[in-house]
């Protein structure tokens, strides 16, 4: 499957990804080839396949939940190195 330049600039629009017209090219190949590798993997028979829910076999260790002693409020904010009455004071991130 061939991606054209305008599916480029379109996706990369939506990505907010900005780069040359070489760029764009070699992009287009890229992605070409990442499709056509795709519609290989759509040829194959998967119709005796589980399907996966997880890439690992690993069984979660669950334990039971159990209310245990925490920080107190006042314990946690000991020491803040800034505080404002009943919270910690951080710099200001948004403008």
């Amino acid at each position: 499957m061939k991606i054209d330049k305008e599916s480029i600039r379109k996706i990369a629009h939506l990505a907010r990804l900005e780069f040359d017209e070489s760029s764009a090219e070699k992009m287009s190949q890229d992605m070409s080839q990442i499709l056509d590798w795709v519609e290989q993997l759509n040829e194959v028979d998967t119709t005796d396949v589980e399907p996966l829910t997880t890439m690992s076999s690993e069984i979660n260790d669950m334990r039971e939940d159990k209310v245990v002693s925490h920080l107190s409020h006042e314990a946690a904010l000991k020491n803040a190195p800034k505080r404002d009455e009943n919270y910690f004071r951080v710099p200001k991130v948004l403008e």
